[in-house]
């Protein structure tokens, strides 16, 4: 890396509360920072992959909001997020009462992020840069916010996590509308108005679904 990631993070964000999630407080960057404003080609240059940990997006607000408010869903079992990025999700799983939670995400800044805001929160929280796409069942839990953006992520995600599903993980996924999230195979158990920043998103509140992947409807076609 070029950069320090925790000079870095501590220079360009601000501990701010998610507006949907307000009991945890996260080191996010705002209209105030500079890394808000700066181009792919100047994060390149400083060797930042796009900074997803910097934003509390819509979908992991409201899986968060949901795992805070039906704390059975993770109370005394292993979790996993995945793709963690800020770590947000992982914190309310924690303050939920996780056994204990493991945070994974393929971007090497996304390790100091949730490390720096699990210090934040009082919570203690593993983390792996590991792809664990196709790996099998290690945790009680799995926990994906906003995760189907991309038609060719979410091919390689659609059997894994209805895998998963199969082998007895409860799989909750936190989805804003996105194109490729397939709804048919999965039961919606909340539906949210979250608040977000219209130059992340295409509006002010994105309408946000937490749903769980069904055994039953995992062999479905997309």
């Amino acid at each position: 890396m070029k950069t320090d990631p925790e000079s870095f993070i501590r220079a360009n964000t601000g501990v701010l509360t998610p507006p949907h999630v307000p009991e945890i407080r996260l080191r996010l960057a705002s209209e105030a920072h500079d890394l808000w404003l700066k181009t792919e080609e100047e994060l390149e240059e400083i060797g930042l992959p796009p900074p997803f940990w910097a934003f509390a997006w819509a979908g992991g607000q409201g899986l968060a909001r949901y795992v805070l408010d039906h704390s059975e869903t993770v109370r005394g079992r292993r979790v996993v997020d995945f793709a963690s990025g800020s770590g947000l999700v992982a914190i309310a799983a924690m303050k939920a009462g996780a056994s204990s939670v493991l945070a994974v995400d393929i971007d090497p800044w996304a390790e100091t992020a949730v490390r720096l805001n699990a210090e934040l929160n009082g919570v203690e929280i593993a983390f792996s840069d590991r792809n664990i796409i196709g790996e099998p069942k290690l945790a009680d839990v799995y926990l994906a916010g906003d995760v189907f953006y991309d038609k060719g992520f979410a091919d390689l995600l659609r059997p894994w996590l209805a895998g998963l599903a199969r082998a007895g993980a409860m799989v909750l996924v936190g989805d804003p509308g996105r194109a490729y999230c397939p709804r048919q195979m999965m039961t919606a158990l909340a539906t949210y108005e979250v608040p977000v920043t219209r130059a992340l998103e295409d509006s002010e509140v994105k309408r946000t679904t937490v749903w769980r992947f069904e055994p039953a409807e995992a062999d479905v076609a997309p």
